[in-house]
């Protein structure tokens, strides 16, 4: 991590994600890290209770901007109401206070209060016997962000291991995956928040060998090249349908600078095969920057005390990377 702090910058807001998960933990060591080389402050919207449990250091404060003076001494804490909780012993009773954190990291970032949405890992099974009504926390940011109005359409995009991979379908079943592309949105991002002028896609097929020119499915004649035959004609660099067996290790090698998978797994396994400790979940589309570890809750990590940070970290260096990229464009 490299990011110079030579101009004073707007702090990260960071949820504490599911308290009896590894979130709180591993957001102090990513202090600890953070800190030591410099990088941009963020602050922890928890109760209190739910930190000081961890048994690190804090500074609680009232308001983002205290985050920066308060980051080089603790671990910033915007208090907000919620029990404390037992780290491996997940609770619903936790399930206001993990939404309200959420809600609340979005609020500051909208209102130029902080740079960027950093999210910590939360159960979405716990939230739902709470009454939460959204598939996981990206379509909850979504919700967020339409004001009243109609929701974007948020579009996640994988990086780890050398790879960005954007999931045209999300939390769908295996046999509804073939929609609508969103190249327009993965392309948009990598332009203003990657630096990268002209990027070069490379279009997963649905299908084994992507569909053997019919022979084994028709997704891809039918559905998927015709889109990449329309995104070329706007001057996208865009491939036809490739195998999905193949395409990520072309990508390594450098010919495309980013991926788009098809469905959930086919995106996830290789990043995460790759770099399971170091992935960074990245949200599209959204108009604020959100970015998160490429993991879970980990209980049993958090039971013992032992859990690795280096995807926060890594979430927290995109993050103020993006976000540096974007002021950058103004």
């Amino acid at each position: 991590m490299s990011v110079s702090m030579s101009a004073p910058v707007l702090p990260l807001a960071m949820t504490m994600g599911d308290p009896a998960g590894v979130g709180p933990l591993i957001s102090f060591k990513a202090h600890e890290t953070v800190k030591a080389l410099g990088g941009r402050p963020f602050y922890v919207i928890a109760p209190r209770g739910v930190m000081e449990a961890v048994g690190g250091r804090i500074a609680v404060i009232q308001n983002p901007s205290e985050a920066g003076k308060a980051f080089a001494e603790a671990l910033p804490v915007l208090d907000i109401p919620g029990l404390p909780a037992s780290p491996g012993k997940p609770d619903p009773a936790s399930a206001p206070a993990v939404i309200e954190s959420i809600r609340l990291a979005v609020e500051h970032t909208r209102a130029g209060k902080a740079a960027a949405v950093v999210t910590n890992p939360i159960a979405k099974a716990l939230l739902y016997r709470a009454g939460f009504k959204h598939p996981g926390h990206t379509e909850y940011l979504a919700e967020l962000a339409a004001d009243g109005g109609a929701a974007p359409r948020p579009v996640m995009m994988l990086a780890g291991g050398g790879l960005r991979v954007a999931l045209t379908t999300i939390h769908r079943p295996l046999a509804s995956v073939i929609p609508s592309l969103s190249t327009n949105l993965i392309v948009g991002a990598l332009r203003r928040d990657f630096g990268i002028a002209r990027p070069r896609i490379g279009l997963c097929g649905v299908n084994p060998h992507a569909g053997e020119d019919g022979e084994i499915g028709r997704e891809e004649i039918e559905i998927i090249n015709p889109a990449a035959v329309k995104l070329r004609a706007r001057t996208i660099d865009i491939s036809d349908a490739r195998p999905s067996d193949t395409i990520f290790h072309e990508a390594r090698a450098g010919r495309f600078d980013a991926v788009i998978a098809m469905y959930h797994d086919q995106g996830l396994i290789p990043v995460k095969t790759l770099d399971m400790w170091g992935g960074v979940n990245v949200t599209l589309g959204l108009p604020f920057i959100r970015t998160s570890p490429d993991h879970g809750v980990a209980y049993d990590a958090a039971a013992t005390g032992v859990a690795k940070a280096e995807s926060l970290i890594a979430a927290i260096t995109m993050a103020d990377q993006m976000a540096r990229a974007r002021a950058a464009a103004r």
